[in-house]
């Protein structure tokens, strides 16, 4: 039996985590969220699964928390994201430091096992190499959210080195999948191609991303959980089939036979890095399986949307 804590659990990625991970009876997951981008909509109502609305970044919210349990294993993902939020509220951004320093502390002090934590693409800045190898980060972006997550990785590793309190680093591309809020690219693009409304893209919308399935994501952060992979390591978690937003608007017209037309708006200030594209080797041993591709996902999403209306 293994006693699991996930901050920001009632987000995306972590939602769904929770969920896979409460597939297994023996699990006990305890969700911690101060619903502030999550919602309490995506946390699974399942036995062996528990919600307790807290601010991970408040140490008074979070100790009692881990006095009441004795977590094996904490998954820290709580944290402001998307572009456009984390560009309006950079003090909200900054503050996720003070989450990363109580989880660690909190974790060290109490016997967990292994932290594991979601960092980001964002880490790369923009790119020097293609596809981009988690040994070769440049540390090139004036972002809050990447100094944020280039604080972070450096918090987990230090807590490693000062403690031998072990992680695994999850630097995440673009994942999506059911959960996922409206304002980011792949179901804002789908929502509109149902309704045969126009999509709108930045710029030239030849900036490229590589876009994973939620379950390639979670079934990898798993694995690494369970099969004790890339213990005090790094490990992108994406996918390497790597095009541009133009493309995937098509894609996705395409896929869902829309007549939305696309329309471009003027590119962003900044924020908008011009290419993603992670290298996956690690990620691919420890999945040992095909990744979801794009036409799978998108129609995943359509079937997820309609079953909604």
């Amino acid at each position: 039996m293994a006693t699991i804590l996930i901050t920001g659990g009632a987000g995306n990625v972590a939602s769904a985590l929770a969920n896979k991970l409460a597939e297994k009876k023996s699990n006990f997951i305890v969700i911690v969220d101060n619903l502030s981008t999550g919602s309490i909509e995506k946390i699974p109502q399942r036995e062996n699964v528990t919600f307790i609305k807290a601010d991970a970044n408040n140490y008074n919210d979070i100790v009692p928390i881990f006095g009441r349990y004795n977590f094996d294993f904490v998954f820290h993902y709580a944290a402001v994201v998307g572009v456009k939020r984390t560009l309006e509220n950079p003090i909200m951004v900054l503050d996720d430091i003070e989450g990363i320093k109580n989880i660690l502390s909190l974790s060290k002090n109490s016997g967990v096992k292994r932290v594991f934590y979601s960092s980001s693409s964002e880490v790369y800045g923009e790119p020097f190499e293609i596809p981009q190898n988690e040994n070769t980060t440049p540390l090139n972006s004036r972002l809050p959210y990447a100094i944020v997550k280039n604080v972070g990785e450096a918090f987990f590793k230090s807590y490693y080195q000062e403690y031998g309190l072990e992680y695994t680093i999850f630097r995440f591309f673009n994942t999506y999948g059911p959960n996922q809020s409206e304002d980011f690219v792949v179901p804002r693009f789908i929502k509109a191609a149902l309704k045969n409304e126009p999509i709108t893209l930045y710029g030239d919308g030849l900036q490229t991303r590589s876009f994973c399935y939620v379950d390639d994501n979670i079934d990898t952060c798993i694995k690494t959980m369970e099969n004790i992979n890339c213990v005090n390591d790094v490990i992108n978690v994406g996918s390497n089939k790597e095009m541009t937003i133009l493309d995937l608007a098509k894609t996705i017209i395409a896929c869902t036979g829309s007549k939305s037309e696309i329309i471009h708006l003027p590119a962003l200030e900044e924020g908008d890095m011009t290419r993603r594209c992670p290298d996956t080797t690690k990620m691919k041993v420890i999945l040992g399986r095909d990744l979801v591709s794009l036409e799978q996902g998108i129609q995943k999403l359509v079937a997820h949307y309609e079953n909604r209306l």
